[in-house]
């Protein structure tokens, strides 16, 4: 058993059929394989492609969610400026009130009123 025996081929047309069945074969096994890879690129990059444009849109979610935080809070500062301001346009058209902030603001006196200004203590010293 140590040589290999040699075994004369039979040319007949038997033989050429099952040659040509064997090409043929060998021929579709290649074909499959080409195609299986082919299956497996075009997966790759599709899925690759589906999984970046994932991150890209998490990124971009997680960016709006920080924007949309900032505009709440913004939102909420603007409309406790806007209740001062309506309160303030409020008390504008009570006349005492102007009249109080025109005599501290603006030294607005009545008749025979005399205005003295003092110094305000400085909280340094």
């Amino acid at each position: 058993m140590g040589q290999a025996r040699k075994i004369a081929r039979i040319e007949s047309n038997y033989m050429k059929q099952y040659d040509a069945q064997m090409k043929r074969q060998e021929k579709k096994k290649k074909r499959l394989f080409r195609r299986l890879v082919l299956f497996m690129i075009v997966a790759i990059i599709t899925f690759g492609s589906i999984a970046t444009y994932h991150m890209k849109q998490r990124a971009v979610y997680a960016e709006k969610e920080q924007q949309y935080e900032q505009l709440e809070e913004k939102m909420a500062s603007l409309k406790a400026e806007e209740k001062d301001l309506r309160q303030e346009v409020e008390l504008l058209k009570d006349e005492d009130y102007v009249l109080q902030i025109a005599k501290t603001n603006y030294f607005f006196s009545d008749e025979g009123e005399i205005i003295f200004k003092l110094p305000e203590e400085d909280p340094s010293y």
